[in-house]
């Protein structure tokens, strides 16, 4: 019995470190991972692929047929992202991640954003519905051969650059607009007309809660409360006024915020309130 409980366990342990749990050999990948990041104007585009080789091969109009979607890479989509709303060749892309398909052509390409992010390189599954934008552009002789499949973000201004795909002897060029001009002046007008409603709630809380002058906090709040009553700062003007002794006025404004949690029923501040009541009804 012991024998046979022994033999078992034997196979039980070679198996294990034959099976791939236990393998410690790494080889490279037929079409290594790449990704990049490049900050055009105040906007990040970035991209995660797969690169596929040339390997001696005719990649454009073998490889990979003219007048067919391709997943512009291997292995997983080609995945791309932006971190603000562009234009992709004329056209509006929100911000987001999309992947990368396309149609070669022998002197044009057809590109698509697409929203599926799960489909890979099964294009036979490919639906016309998850297209987020599609658009064309000229394919372009290259000097090479470049044997890897390259993407990246080259012509860089503020507001402009141009994503490139380069493979073998030919370059597609996609035109990117970015905003600048508009987020700027925004962020001037915003600042030049001075500090916003929390700004002066956060200056507010701040001096509460290091303890220093109460009567500049109150002026503070009362004035991120001109930018519309919220129950959370008209606690904190209560507690502000409990701080200074004003008990009878801090007391009104946690009844006040009090209310107004209970019609938001919120209530955790409903019991935040009743506390203050409580502790500044017994000064």
């Amino acid at each position: 019995m012991r024998s046979n409980l022994r033999s078992l366990m034997i196979a039980f342990v070679g198996a294990l470190m034959l099976s791939p749990v236990f393998a410690q050999i790494n080889t490279p990948a037929p079409s290594p991972f790449a990704s990049f990041e490049q900050v055009v104007g105040l906007t990040t585009i970035s991209m995660e692929y797969s690169r596929p080789g040339v390997k001696g091969r005719t990649v454009f109009g073998e490889l990979v047929p003219y007048g067919k979607i391709w997943r512009s890479g291997a292995n997983q989509s080609t995945k791309i992202t932006f971190s603000d709303d562009v234009k992709l060749a004329g056209k509006d892309v929100e911000a987001g991640t999309y992947g990368i398909y396309s149609i070669p052509g022998e002197s044009e390409w057809t590109v698509m954003l697409y929203t599926d992010l799960t489909l890979g390189g099964n294009v036979s599954g490919y639906d016309e519905e998850k297209e987020y934008v599609r658009f064309t552009v000229e394919s372009q002789d290259f000097p090479g051969p470049v044997e890897s499949l390259t993407f990246m973000v080259g012509n860089i201004s503020d507001n402009s650059a141009s994503i490139y795909l380069i493979w073998e002897n030919t370059m597609i060029s996609i035109p990117v607009e970015v905003a600048v001009d508009e987020v700027v002046m925004a962020q001037i007008d915003q600042v030049m007309a001075g500090p916003s409603a929390g700004d002066y709630y956060q200056a507010a809380v701040y001096y509460y809660n290091t303890d220093r002058d109460m009567e500049q906090a109150l002026e503070w709040i009362d004035m991120a409360l001109e930018g519309g009553e919220r129950f959370w700062i008209v606690t904190w003007k209560a507690r502000i006024l409990g701080k200074m002794g004003n008990y009878d006025e801090a007391i009104a404004t946690a009844e006040h915020a009090k209310k107004m949690a209970d019609e938001a029923g919120n209530a955790d501040y409903v019991k935040i309130n009743s506390d203050l009541i409580a502790e500044f009804k017994s000064k």
